[in-house]
């Protein structure tokens, strides 16, 4: 698995010069990213296994030489799309729990981030949460890697301000981010009318309320 076919191989293309008719020449990492925004499109709609190196190219303006300047292969280009997800995810979440000590507005936070990553039409959450590739160890083990990351995170908050066990607290944790990726997930693919702010608020009070029943033997300074 992972290894491109011979009709998306280099080797099986005509040369870079004969990229005639296409987008005009941009810099490098500007060509770069407008690949990485036409894969995404792609790998979001047609899932990884129905996409073609002939589509992303289509969708990019450029020949596949010139994609394969950029990846060697599709795999690869997945793998980066993936990592651009995962970061920001990583990012967003770290944010909620870093930039206040009032764990309601944590809660919040993390809700809030949970939802803004899944409705980000320019974002890469089917590949995170959704992927048709989930059997490919690259994949897997980043998925992997993200949501012990994230629960970390979570987890260490919560043992910091109540004293309880590690495993607790990773219990715990894993609790709140199942819950709210899965709402967030169910509220985008039901085409709920709900707003997504009124949707954050709903998941907010509902972890909040959970969370909030156990004591703080160790509360937070300013």
């Amino acid at each position: 698995m992972g290894t491109p076919s011979s009709i998306d191989s280099p080797a099986a293309v005509a040369d870079p010069s004969a990229d005639v008719g296409r987008a005009p020449r941009l810099p490098r990492e500007q060509r770069r990213q407008q690949v990485l925004a036409a894969a995404l499109d792609v790998f979001s709609t047609a899932g990884y296994h129905a996409a073609s190196m002939d589509d992303i190219a289509d969708r990019a303006g450029v020949s596949k030489p010139v994609l394969y300047q950029h990846f060697p292969g599709k795999l690869e280009l997945y793998l980066a799309i993936l990592d651009a997800g995962i970061e920001d995810l990583e990012q967003a979440s770290r944010a909620a729990l870093t930039t206040t000590t009032d764990n309601r507005l944590r809660v919040s936070g993390m809700v809030s981030a949970f939802f803004a990553f899944v409705a980000d039409p320019g974002g890469a959450f089917r590949l995170v949460f959704e992927s048709d590739l989930a059997n490919e160890p690259a994949v897997r083990q980043r998925v992997d890697a993200v949501d012990q990351t994230v629960g970390r995170m979570i987890a260490d908050v919560i043992a910091e301000d109540t004293g309880l066990s590690d495993e607790q607290a990773l219990v715990l944790a894993a609790g709140m981010q199942g819950m709210t990726q899965v709402s967030a997930r169910r509220w985008l693919h039901d085409g709920s009318h709900i707003r997504r702010e009124e949707a954050t608020e709903l998941i907010s009070a509902l972890g909040w309320r959970g969370i909030s029943g156990f004591p703080m033997s160790h509360p937070p300074h300013e």
